[in-house]
């Protein structure tokens, strides 16, 4: 239940940040649903790492989701300090390179459709970081680009599966 749960808030902060980057929602409003996205992806990530059942697997799954959580604090960080978003580019760019080995190894281990989609997910991430590096530290013109690749990536990959594992449908 615990991914269900973090996917349901990842898809929530995705929507809203890319509504945010185009411009339908004011950029001290993100500043919350970012603080509270990353804090519970870090409170996530610290059960896996020190609650009962932590192991290896879990830990590398909590090194995933800090990735996220980090992402977030950044995002509100910029927009409660006016920081140009630079270093959020550069460490878009370090998680972009570093989930594509969790794309393959989730891909080559699907067993099913539900899997697949998950393990997809890590390819549109990483896509997604690409975008936010060229965005912010190469600072290409496609911010609406950005916008809707975040809004939809929201949707597909924390939204939907987010639903789905909470309500017991997969």
């Amino acid at each position: 239940m615990l991914s269900g749960l973090l996917l349901l808030y990842v898809g929530a902060v995705l929507c809203l940040n890319g509504l945010w980057m185009a411009d339908f929602i004011h950029e001290r409003e993100i500043v919350p649903i970012n603080l509270a996205t990353g804090s519970i992806a870090l409170a996530v990530a610290g059960y896996m790492v020190f609650g009962p059942g932590a192991n290896d697997e879990t830990v590398a799954a909590a090194a995933m989701t800090l990735l996220f959580s980090i992402t977030y604090f950044w995002v509100a960080w910029n927009r409660m300090t006016g920081g140009d978003g630079r270093g959020l580019g550069w460490f878009s760019l370090f998680v972009a390179i570093t989930v594509l080995p969790v794309a393959w190894t989730r891909i080559a281990a699907a067993e099913d459709g539900f899997a697949l989609w998950l393990g997809l997910n890590w390819v549109a991430w990483s896509a997604l970081w690409a975008t936010y590096f060229v965005a912010l530290t190469l600072r290409l013109a496609i911010r609406r680009t950005a916008a809707a690749a975040t809004l939809a990536a929201g949707v597909l990959t924390g939204w939907i599966p987010g639903v789905m594992i909470l309500n017991n449908m997969v």
